[in-house]
């Protein structure tokens, strides 16, 4: 961003006679759509308050349509409260777009201003501090608003909303609600609906250990609007009051299912016992409508003949995660018997242990897939961009052309996909292949160089074109992949939502010991991936195929890493530390490791993470040096995001954490620090007040693959 501005402050000095004669060897020598195009790319803030004063060519490139509509601010971290006022004073009357989610540093006296924003036809408030007199004010001067996104806080009160206000709700039609507390929020007041999504957040217990109520407030209009309802989605955390409270939302589409609605949507962690209300919805679903998209409580499906009642029209978005759907059901009930499914787009199968498998449910876990199913699966829906197969051993059988790897190959198309690691091991069960680049002997104690190239070895120079196993196959025929995770079948992560860390782990499967570092390795070949996971690799050696990936792989904006090796050891530190100089893109790091070493090495590598704006590191019995962590914050300015649950005590971990804001608090507004033992009872007062943002995207380890329809959210 220096450079750019550097280089219009150096144009706007030429002298006019000299400026043809730079102008074509200079960045405004460009045509005005290449430097809109360029100028797309700089954050808002920055291009109205640095870039627009640097000439007049500028200034009024910078006020075009194209940049001022759309506002996005979401993650610019360095928007303070000063370049948000001053932003909205500058072209406030032209935004008709703007995206303030997870602003949570901003103050609420700041959010005010989006008052000035009178154009607005979309705002999304996620995250934001607002209370109920703020928010009507807000909305009050916002008459052509269509789209609202807010969070609904403890001491919510809907009968402080003006009229002025009531009447901009009458009006919205897209509206999203995260809940934390109990109650409708503003859905009463939109008859207009065409979307609702809803997020439910809620917290068992109060800060004191008060057992809340799913009741909601007294004098609140209970009845919510949804005769024009097209999309119904709710995403639960876990705990009883959220399926308490969404069971209050559902009793009202019971009665009167909306004639329009093609996408009904509800994530339930764990079990969510079905209602007589809810099975009269699901029975007026299946009369009344042909859905687009679906997923649903698993409790809701197992077991019944749901699916082969339902009608589906054209749909792009099926997620069937944790039922025990088996393979059979899958092809009559879904698929239809191999039905042209070209329009599904995204299909979530992750936990689904029998979705590849026969109509028995009585497969053990080291049981082969029936690869026939995988192939009427691939050929039906031909045009799949995000798949998710993970939760689950998928083991093929050895047979030419069988191996699931290889049918997924079919797949042209993805743009995420999500794997148990035992599913990409060779049918052959031999030990792990490993990269010749690596010739130095690897018994215990001993040494091996990482990231030190002497000559072209099998993943960077001519050998890279000779295949080595199955899942190097596959991963060439994926040429844009942009995210993909493999995540082993027992994995579970030692941080839950919600509860104590988890002290014990399951085994990993064992046909995960075959993947090791030359599939890692194979990694690199995406050079296109921005987000990779990778967790349970009992096969990992020496993690010598991370450095393949950082070299190769330039795109990277988010890693995850967990449980590595064998898990006594952390083995993989210098692979790790030499892949980490290359990531120059960087963005999102987190590193769930037992006995993981938070020391001078591992943080001196990171600091070559020009980009790095949010870490989160979880290790069972893990240390860390706090000038270690000092030194490298001073170094990386542009995190925001610390968070680091280890070993260490408590005098320890809050020391650190106190040094950190005091350090960098002033400076950097975003600033979250948490830094907490992880084994600690208090953990999960704690882990609530992390930003829901960062909690639900860094902090916490889930799969990302297909968790939502595709654009489901502006």
């Amino acid at each position: 961003m220096a450079s750019l501005e550097e280089d219009m402050a150096s144009k706007a000095a030429v002298p006019p006679g000299a400026a043809e004669e730079v102008g074509d060897a200079h960045l405004l020598g460009f045509s005005d759509e290449i430097l809109l195009h360029i100028l797309s790319h700089v954050p808002s803030t920055d291009l109205v308050l640095n870039v627009r004063p640097t000439c007049r060519k500028l200034a009024a490139l910078c006020l075009d349509k194209s940049l001022v509509h759309t506002v996005l601010l979401q993650k610019d971290y360095q928007a303070s409260e000063d370049k948000v006022k001053q932003l909205v004073k500058e072209i406030g009357q032209e935004i008709q777009q703007l995206n303030l989610a997870g602003c949570y540093w901003l103050s609420g006296s700041t959010i005010e201003h989006v008052a000035r924003c009178r154009s607005l036809v979309r705002v999304n408030l996620s995250g934001c501090h607002l209370t109920s007199l703020r928010l009507s004010k807000v909305l009050s001067a916002l008459e052509h608003l269509r789209s609202l996104a807010i969070d609904v806080n403890p001491g919510f009160d809907a009968s402080q909303l003006s009229s002025e206000c009531r009447a901009t709700l009458s009006r919205v039609r897209e509206l999203k609600q995260t809940l934390f507390t109990p109650s409708y929020g503003v859905v009463p007041c939109c008859p207009s609906l065409h979307k609702l999504l809803l997020y439910f957040e809620i917290l068992d217990r109060t800060r004191e250990g008060a057992v809340l109520s799913g009741q909601l407030m007294v004098g609140q209009s209970n009845v919510p609007h949804y005769q024009n309802l097209r999309v119904f989605y709710a995403r639960l955390a876990p705990g009883y009051i959220n399926q308490e409270v969404v069971r209050l939302y559902l009793a009202v589409l019971s009665d009167r299912t909306p004639e329009n609605l093609h996408a009904f949507l509800i994530s339930v962690p764990g079990s969510f016992a079905e209602s007589g209300a809810t099975k009269n919805l699901l029975e007026s679903m299946a009369r009344n409508v042909a859905l687009d998209a679906l997923q649903l409580p698993r409790s809701w499906l197992n077991g019944s003949t749901l699916l082969q009642n339902m009608k589906f029209n054209n749909p792009f978005y099926f997620s069937f995660s944790r039922c025990t759907l088996s393979g059979g059901h899958l092809i009559q009930r879904v698929i239809n018997g191999g039905k042209d499914l070209r329009s599904l787009a995204s299909l979530n199968l992750s936990g689904c242990v029998h979705c590849l498998s026969p109509d028995s449910l009585l497969r053990k876990a080291e049981d082969d897939i029936d690869s026939s199913i995988l192939e009427t699966l691939v050929a039906s829906c031909c045009n799949l961009r995000h798949l998710n197969l993970s939760a689950a051993h998928h083991h093929s059988s050895e047979g030419l052309g069988r191996h699931l790897c290889q049918l997924l190959a079919r797949l042209s198309q993805l743009r995420s996909l999500s794997l148990p690691v035992c599913s990409i091991a060779d049918s052959a069960r031999g030990p792990p292949a490993q990269p010749v680049m690596h010739a130095a002997p690897r018994g215990f104690g001993k040494k091996v160089r990482i990231g030190v190239q002497t000559s072209a070895g099998p993943f960077l120079g001519p050998a890279a074109s000779q295949p080595a196993s199955v899942f190097w196959s596959l991963l060439k025929s994926l040429h844009f992949l942009e995210h993909l995770e493999l995540i082993g079948s027992n994995f579970s992560s030692a941080m839950p939502r919600n509860e104590p860390a988890i002290r014990n782990s399951l085994p990993p499967c064992s046909r995960a010991q075959n993947v090791g570092d030359s599939e890692v390795a194979a990694i690199g070949q995406l050079a296109f991936l921005r987000h990779l996971t990778l967790a349970q690799l009992p096969g990992l050696l020496t993690g010598s195929g991370l450095v393949n990936i950082g070299l190769q792989c330039q795109q990277l904006q988010s890693l995850s890493l967990a449980n590595l090796g064998m898990m006594g050891k952390v083995v993989y530190m210098p692979a790790l530390s030499s892949m980490l100089t290359h990531c120059r893109q960087l963005k999102d790091l987190r590193l769930e490791q037992p006995y993981f070493s938070a020391n001078a090495q591992f943080f001196q590598a990171l600091s070559h993470c020009a980009s790095l704006q949010r870490l989160c590191l979880v290790s069972r019995s893990g240390t860390l040096q706090p000038d270690a962590v000092l030194s490298f914050m001073a170094r990386c300015l542009q995190v925001v995001v610390c968070h680091m649950f280890t070993g260490d005590s408590l005098a320890t971990c809050k020391s650190l954490q106190q040094s950190l804001l005091r350090s960098f608090q002033a400076e950097r507004p975003a600033l979250n620090v948490v830094i907490f033992p992880l084994l600690h009872e208090g953990l999960a007062d704690v882990i609530r007040d992390v930003p829901m943002a960062h909690l639900d995207e860094v902090t916490l380890f889930k799969s990302r693959v297909a968790e939502e329809p595709p654009n489901l959210w502006w």
